[in-house]
């Protein structure tokens, strides 16, 4: 019997892209149902994922799993016969969760003052993100990907973010590919990939439906 693989999405969220790459490099079909975020979120969303209540959520064969990289991490366990995404040295997968960690926390922090804020708020805000990618572009180094020649983990927890860079941009008036060249010139390489290429929101899209969100959430 076939697995039945749900996912649980809104096509803005990051979050829900990096499941889609997982599912895409694997080469699982699943059903794709997108939850209306701001208005009417499903009773299957609130059955499953009662504590948060928010999206992603991976239902397979009837079971839910929440959290986009324990998804991912779930996905790359379960179908393990191609596409690794996690090292299998375990101080190199501990590293690479580390890592995913950061993304997790850190980077989610910074974007969003970019387009939540203004003024001074703003100011500082665009000071730390641009700090924050440094030190990402630190740990690149001179290698292709995070974890070296192939397309891993941290790679999926960050490059989702690209979708939105240039609503970061245009809301926090920014030039990331002025201070950054290697996270972007790092993005267009995963972006050769087509199950990156895929699974990302389109950017103008994200972009004209970040600035609505501002409106409805009074940022502007």
């Amino acid at each position: 019997m076939a697995d039945e693989v749900i996912l649980l999405d809104s096509w803005l969220s990051m979050y829900g892209m990096r499941v889609k790459i997982a599912l895409a490099e694997k080469g699982i079909k699943y059903e794709y149902k997108q939850e209306d975020l701001l208005n009417n979120k499903s009773p299957l969303l609130l059955e499953v994922n009662p504590i948060h209540k928010k999206i992603p959520v991976l239902i397979h064969n009837g079971k839910p799993i929440c959290e986009s990289l324990i998804i991912v991490q779930y996905i790359d366990e379960v179908w393990n016969d191609k596409s690794p995404l996690l090292p299998s040295d375990p101080y190199q997968r501990a590293h690479a969760r580390f890592w995913g960690d950061f993304v997790d926390k850190k980077v989610n922090d910074v974007t969003k003052k970019v387009w939540t804020t203004k003024g001074e708020e703003l100011e500082a805000g665009k000071k730390e993100f641009f700090e924050t990618f440094k030190i990402l572009e630190g740990e690149l180094g001179d290698k292709p990907y995070f974890g070296g020649e192939t397309f891993g983990f941290v790679d999926l927890s960050l490059v989702t973010f690209y979708s939105w860079f240039h609503a970061f941009e245009v809301f926090g008036n920014i030039n990331i590919e002025a201070e950054c060249p290697k996270i972007i010139a790092w993005a267009k390489r995963c972006l050769q990939k087509e199950t990156v290429a895929k699974s990302l929101a389109d950017l103008k899209k994200v972009c004209e439906a970040v600035g609505q969100l501002r409106k409805i959430r009074g940022y502007e």
